[in-house]
């Protein structure tokens, strides 16, 4: 099917095995790519099922998701079926689970981050045990995927802003522009940092952050105008530094020579960025929601009665 639009891919139409997708900016647009459409089809002898196709539509479902005119979504019977998921019992079920995730990772932030109690359990040799981390981290994803969120279509003819942090396990970015209603999210991204790159200087951690940005959206940011916003102060002052190691200069290199940009800064407590690295909930927390009152009132029977927790003073030890 893409030999069959290739004059047309990307332009109008887009192309996933045998499903079609054609937009347009105006209702007289679309109809004309319409019939550039159905003239390719002709020309290759191949036919459509008029049951199977909808026309003019400013909504519609594709590939898992919802496309419209404000964005894109997860398509609701998806989260229906997120609803329904049972906690796997075995790896195989998690890897399905893991498959499903990383299909709409780009909704969800703080991925690598959340998703690391699970994805511990995939290392080879590592016994699989589901405990109260991993069903904490299982709860919250479900939490968030069946929480609606729309995310923007990046419009290149706005400037981008991409905001960027870093912790001791992952590093994360979110991409934003502003449609007139304030910044809105085009996309989330963040992933754990390997072993090595865990050993970098907390200043290494947060220029990587925003390298892996760079290249994750590279496609929305070659020739755009972007700010960088970060919570680490001194790489507002990268290229004034006197001294750079070669690990810095490849990144500085891969950045100058690819895009344009600017970095500002922003203190961590107001960067929404950090979010996408560090957990918002302790595990604890997670896993506490009732008490039972028959425990709490053995609770209170047991230091009332024990001599050590009481008011008085403590017990004299008589020596015989």
């Amino acid at each position: 099917m893409n030999e069959v639009f290739r004059p047309l891919l990307d332009k109008c139409v887009i192309v996933y095995l045998d499903d079609i997708l054609i937009y347009s900016t105006t209702r007289e647009a679309h109809l004309k790519d319409l019939e550039a459409v159905f003239s390719l089809l002709q020309q290759h002898r191949l036919i459509t099922k008029g049951s199977k196709c909808e026309f003019l539509k400013q909504e519609l479902e594709f590939l898992g998701h919802v496309i419209s005119i404000d964005g894109v979504k997860i398509d609701p019977k998806k989260i229906a079926t997120i609803q329904d998921w049972k906690p796997p019992a075995n790896l195989r079920e998690l890897q399905s689970f893991l498959g499903f995730v990383n299909y709409v990772r780009r909704f969800i932030p703080n991925m690598a981050g959340v998703t690391s109690p699970l994805t511990d359990l995939l290392k080879k040799g590592k016994f699989y045990e589901w405990g109260g981390e991993q069903q904490a981290a299982f709860d919250q994803l479900k939490l968030f995927l069946t929480t609606p969120h729309v995310l923007r279509i990046a419009d290149p003819h706005r400037p981008f802003k991409l905001i960027t942090d870093a912790s001791h396990l992952a590093v994360g970015a979110v991409l934003l522009q502003d449609f007139g209603e304030g910044l809105q999210p085009i996309a989330y991204k963040s992933r754990k940092l390997n072993p090595a790159e865990r050993n970098y200087l907390v200043h290494d951690k947060e220029l990587l952050a925003i390298v892996h940005a760079f290249k994750v959206w590279r496609c929305y940011l070659t020739g755009a105008d972007v700010t960088v916003r970060t919570d680490h102060k001194s790489l507002q002052f990268i290229h004034a530094q006197p001294a750079l190691n070669p690990r810095q200069i490849r990144w500085l290199d891969y950045l100058e020579s690819n895009f344009h940009y600017r970095v500002t800064y922003k203190r961590g407590a107001s960067n929404i960025a950090d979010a996408l690295t560090r957990p918002s909930v302790h595990t604890a927390a997670v896993l506490i929601t009732q008490t039972n009152p028959l425990l709490t009132g053995l609770f209170t029977h047991g230091y009332s009665t024990n001599p050590f927790f009481t008011t008085n003073s403590h017990p004299q030890l008589t020596v015989k």
